[in-house]
């Protein structure tokens, strides 16, 4: 099926890439407007890839002819001034927006974000009618007396002066999914669909709506498939509900990923010639039983692919082949098969924005206009090749060339089928139109993939059907300006709630980090104690932690082989309790609730707040700086015995915090 995907929301002043899915490159494509508002005069060419840019509000309903037929979409467009601040859409995903300015190689970070006031680098802004910042939205189904019934749970920002009751929720069904418009009754924050006007599946879409729009959410229906390709009636067994369907939420986030502590192995740098192994690959599988005891059980390794030798892998040349110096895809397989004998999944890093300039195309390509292959880039009018940051080693693909997308799609399709999930570099710089066909094309496969975006400042809409989990860049940025002893430490608590500030759902997932390859490396830049005290934010605040290698051994060089004969002990031991406790504490995991309380303390290098389950609640405390601190915490009732240590850590007028401190609340 060639069908463009899901019904789309925007604002006019946006602008997405529309394409078939799943295309065949020789095969004709062609867009046309069906219908649109009274105010739109908007035509296409005939290209198999366009670009829409709305030029009226109201709802446009667009045709792509294919081999297969013909495909409806619907696009909901809402005024300009609904436009959501920091909008992935009004900015540079899938474009060389950023050509110009200095970067490193290997990163996805674009170098003006970074330090400055706390929740820089956020995507944080006012909304364009006001100050109140975009609604939530969490859509959930049942099936009554043989209809279905989609409930919206609409939220306001947190900023918003608007009673909750006076949002509005706009619905759309999937055109895919060929439900009569007349069987669809729609009522303030319901959706009704008969089960006799349902095939095989029902998807449905919503927005809130306020002083701008929500990030869409999804719920899916479907019947349970039967051997001879049919479905299954309404009475057959249901995974959910009793009614013969199933129900399901895309964008949540899979389970197994939200109790893992990830491990980002930087593949020519982790392992030393002490291990003796044939290969990259085999020396890694030596170190599983090292990572096991340290207690992670998620690994993102640095691409693997055959590259331009630069060492960080990103630049590639081959995107069917694993690097030569790194072993053989039979090694890459087994270390992977002996991670998971190990309870370990391991991520895929996917760099899907460029090639290397080594990579045999653009070098057939590169100032041939003749070349089969010139159209597979971006081009400036210089001649040179489109790209990031002035990176002089990669050039831009041409996400609106079918070869280019068929060759891409084609390599994720093989490496999905050994890996857990992905960990997508540069993910604002691949239309995200393309991300939502990668997305529904693995989890199609497997629905507990995992996809991991890396983007800088993150982006609340890539929880639009895109990615499960996200940098939390903000809070990276926070820890880095409360150890630099620039901020107090309760603007870490700012970071969190900036999450829902920015408008990412409830049921978005991320990932905690203190350095990955790209960065320098806490401790030297921020110092002993800030690093002991950002390792405990790690392992207490909502969200997935992620350690990168060496991080656990006080390594202070960035991508340097590690200094494994100096490794601190004092530092892994202090890793490993926080890892051992996070496990053991519910309350501590990402499905924690997290809030606010009362504190008073000389410093403001320290912060305090709670975690709740319904297991129990704990106070947590970190202190950024050197020593120990008092905490008072008024009239908190508290068990003084710290979780972590084991010791007791009353005092006068408070409790006590050297670095950090877990105690039940009572």
């Amino acid at each position: 099926m060639h069908h463009p995907g899901p019904p789309q929301f925007m604002a006019v002043g946006e602008s997405v890439q529309l394409a078939p899915r799943d295309p065949d490159p020789e095969a004709d494509y062609s867009w046309h407007v069906r219908s649109a508002p009274v105010a739109s005069s908007l035509e296409f060419d005939d290209d198999a890839v366009v670009q829409f840019d709305p030029d009226a509000a109201g709802t446009y309903i667009l045709e792509l002819q294919a081999p297969d037929g013909t495909h409806e979409l619907t696009i909901r467009v809402f005024p300009g001034d609904y436009l959501p601040a920091g909008s992935l859409r009004s900015g540079t995903s899938g474009m060389s927006g950023y050509s110009g300015y200095s970067g490193q190689s290997g990163s996805g970070r674009p170098t003006q974000f970074s330090g400055g006031a706390s929740g820089s680098g956020s995507g944080a802004g006012e909304a364009t009618r006001g100050e109140g910042g975009r609604p939530r939205i969490r859509l959930d189904a049942s099936v009554e007396d043989d209809v279905v019934v989609v409930r919206a749970d609409p939220q306001p920002n947190p900023n918003s002066t608007t009673d909750r009751d006076d949002l509005v929720v706009e619905f759309l069904v999937d055109d895919r999914d060929d439900i009569e418009e007349s069987a669809v009754e729609t009522e303030g924050w319901e959706l009704r669909v008969p089960l006799s006007a349902i095939g095989d599946k029902l998807r449905v879409h919503a927005v809130a709506l306020d002083e701008t729009y929500s990030v869409p959410d999804s719920v899916t229906v479907s019947r349970e498939a039967l051997p001879d390709g049919g479905v299954a009636e309404a009475e057959s067994k249901s995974a959910t509900d009793g009614s013969g369907l199933s129900v399901s939420r895309p964008n949540d986030p899979p389970e197994w990923a939200q109790h893992v502590t990830l491990y980002e192995i930087y593949v020519r740098g982790y392992a030393s010639d002490d291990d003796e192994a044939d290969n990259t690959f085999e020396a890694l599988e030596k170190r599983l039983d090292y990572l096991e005891d340290l207690g992670v059980d998620c690994l993102w390794l640095t691409p693997v692919l055959q590259n331009d030798h630069a060492p960080h892998g990103y630049n590639i040349v081959d995107f069917y082949s694993i690097a030569e110096d790194l072993g053989t895809r039979e090694d890459y397989e087994q270390f992977i098969e002996a991670a998971h004998d190990h309870g370990m999944k391991v991520l895929f890093d996917l760099v899907l924005n460029h090639s290397a300039r080594d990579h045999p195309f653009f070098e057939d390509a590169y100032k041939n206009p003749d070349s089969e292959y010139y159209d597979w880039y971006e081009w400036q009018d210089s001649g040179e090749p489109g790209t990031y940051f002035d990176w002089e080693f990669i050039a831009n693909f041409d996400h609106r060339n079918l070869d280019v997308r068929r060759y891409l799609l084609d390599a994720v399709d093989m490496w999905a089928d050994l890996v857990d999930g992905f960990r997508c570099d540069m993910a604002w710089a691949v239309p995200d139109t393309f991300w939502q066909e990668l997305r529904e094309r693995v989890k199609s496969k497997d629905p507990e993939f995992l996809l991991l975006d890396e983007t800088i400042p993150y982006i609340a809409d890539f929880h639009d059907g895109m990615f499960d989990m996200h940098f939390d860049t903000t809070l990276y940025f926070t820890l880095r300006q409360v150890g630099g002893g620039h901020a107090p430490a309760e603007r870490i608590l700012d970071a969190i709630d900036q999450r829902t500030e920015v408008g990412f759902p409830d049921h978005a997932s991320f990932m905690l980090y203190l350095e990955n390859h790209d960065e320098t490396r806490y401790i030297v830049e921020c110092g002993d104690a800030a690093a002991k005290a950002a390792a405990g934010a790690l392992f207490t605040l909502p969200g997935v932690p992620m350690v990168y290698g060496g991080q656990e051994i006080g390594q202070q060089g960035r991508r340097d082989a590690l200094a494994w004969d100096h490794a601190r002990d004092d530092v892994r031991e202090h890793y490993e309790r926080l890892i051992e406790v996070r496990n053991e504490t519910p309350a501590l995991n990402s499905q924690g609730a997290f809030r606010r309380i009362d504190y008073d303390c000389d410093s403001d290098q320290v912060v305090a707040f709670v975690r709740d389950s319904e297991e129990g609640s704990y106070l947590c405390l970190l202190n950024f700086g050197d020593g120990v601190e008092t905490v008072d915490i008024g009239s908190l009732d508290v068990e003084a015995t710290d979780i972590i240590s084991g010791d007791s850590v009353a005092a006068e007028g408070g409790l006590t915090v050297d670095d950090v401190t877990v105690c039940p609340l009572a």
